[in-house]
């Protein structure tokens, strides 16, 4: 018999043989797993009622902890670890009752809170912000040094004595010879009135006297209204001779900058024949945009450059700032006075202004002691485009608190916001995890930067 088939007959007979064999193990198993259990009870009750009471004082000796991550709020897990979303580090909230008694815009964080989230603070304080305003432009004519030559009488115009535009001429400058029938009528006219008088001299006649000088005094009025000067008058009378034709002289001194007529050409009482410009002052014609406008006043100096002349600031002051903006640029015309009194400067000359501005509580101003302003950090407020939300640090033994305020705000300075209302000097605020602790207030449905009121 070989090995396999001796081992097979051993253990058949350890087997029970029949069903109610089997039976019979079966319920002896079950009675001694009974019996097994009421031994090993004996005792145990006392030992876990024990265990159960430690467990729970143990339980009760810290309250549980919420870990978060400051880039994902929504995320909640019981103990410690990394955010399984960006794999940051979660922070600690602890959970108790002490935030009950807290105003719903409030919450009091940990130190250790504080440090992972990287809180930062920085004290309110009251300055004059400052700021630079760069404003792009070009040169022009001063409007108000403009001179138009025309005619103040109907004729022809024999001459033009000046021919080509950017000439420079002086005041009274002879630039027109001008032949006018109605022009030689006056001259007769004063002529004849002059001869009426000395004739009536020798008569003793008063009335006729006085009406012949009121007629002389009368017949200089016109020729004045039609362009001759006083000294051409004199002249006149002097001579006794009427002139066929008449010059026009300059104005004003400058450079022709347009030439509007031609030799021979007719023309009719306000024909313009000349402009003249007087360079020695220009206009600087600049473009701000609307946020600029806070910045800007009358009266302000302002430094500017020009290709033209690389490396060299020239200066000047804003007298006009328009009331109406451009629409198609979005921009608003800020007109400064320049002087030019070596005619370096060309007008359509691209430059490039620059303008330092203090702010003060109300308005802008080139200097002066008005109040300043309240400033904050460009960090602190967290802006949702209708409110500003800031965080400002409570003083408080139990541990860092922290309150959420809605804030005006004011222009913007470089680096910092002007506060209007909400905000007092000396409060601090938090310029860096403001973020993070109003993602803590949003999770909690209270007051927070989206939801003013909570849920």
């Amino acid at each position: 018999m070989s090995s396999d088939e001796t081992t097979k007959s051993t253990w058949r007979g350890f087997l029970p043989r029949g069903r109610s064999a089997l039976i019979g193990v079966l319920l002896v198993a079950v009675l001694a797993f009974f019996l097994g259990g009421l031994f090993l009870g004996q005792g145990a009750p006392e030992a876990s009622s024990s265990d159960a009471e430690h467990q729970h004082a143990a339980a009760g000796s810290e309250e549980p902890s919420v870990w978060t991550c400051s880039m994902h709020p929504q995320i909640q897990l019981p103990k410690a670890g990394k955010c399984p979303i960006c794999f940051m580090d979660l922070i600690p909230i602890e959970t108790g009752d002490g935030d009950d008694e807290l105003d719903p815009s409030q919450i009091r964080l940990s130190e250790t809170a504080r440090e992972l989230a990287r809180i930062e603070t920085t004290p309110v304080v009251r300055a004059f912000a400052e700021r630079e305003i760069r404003l792009p432009g070009k040169l022009d004519y001063d409007e108000t040094r403009l001179a138009y030559l025309t005619a103040w009488v109907p004729g022809r115009l024999e001459r033009l004595y000046i021919d080509f535009t950017g000439a420079r001429v002086k005041k009274g400058e002879r630039l027109v010879q001008l032949y006018s029938p109605e022009l030689i009528a006056a001259q007769e006219e004063l002529l004849q009135a002059k001869l009426t008088v000395e004739s009536l001299n020798q008569t003793g006649s008063s009335v006729l006297r006085r009406t012949a000088t009121e007629t002389v005094r009368s017949a200089r009025e016109k020729l004045r209204l039609l362009g001759l000067t006083k000294q051409q008058v004199a002249e006149l009378e002097a001579s006794g001779e009427r002139s066929e034709y008449l010059n026009i002289t300059a104005p004003a001194g400058g450079v022709v900058v347009h030439k509007n007529a031609t030799e021979g050409m007719y023309v009719t009482t306000g024909t313009r024949i000349y402009t003249i410009a007087d360079l020695s002052q220009l206009w600087a014609q600049l473009e701000a945009y609307e946020s600029d406008l806070p910045w800007l006043r009358e009266g302000q100096e302002l430094t500017f450059t020009s290709t033209a002349f690389p490396g060299e600031q020239f200066q000047a002051v804003i007298d006009f700032i328009d009331p109406v903006l451009d629409p198609a640029s979005r921009t608003v015309r800020v007109r400064a006075v320049v002087d030019n009194p070596d005619g370096r400067l060309k007008p359509e000359m691209f430059v490039s202004g620059v303008v330092s501005s203090r702010l003060a509580a109300a308005k802008a101003i080139p200097g002066g002691e008005d109040e300043s302003p309240l400033l904050i950090p460009v960090t602190a407020p967290l802006l949702t485009g209708k409110r500003a939300v800031v965080y400002i640090e409570i003083p408080n033994d139990e541990g860092p608190l922290f309150e959420g305020r809605e804030v005006e705000l004011g222009p913007r300075a470089g680096d910092f916001y002007v506060v209007k209302a909400g905000l007092e000097e000396g409060e601090s605020v938090v310029v860096n995890g403001a973020f993070k602790i109003d993602s803590e207030l949003q999770l909690r449905a209270r007051p927070s930067m989206m939801s003013p009121k909570g849920v």
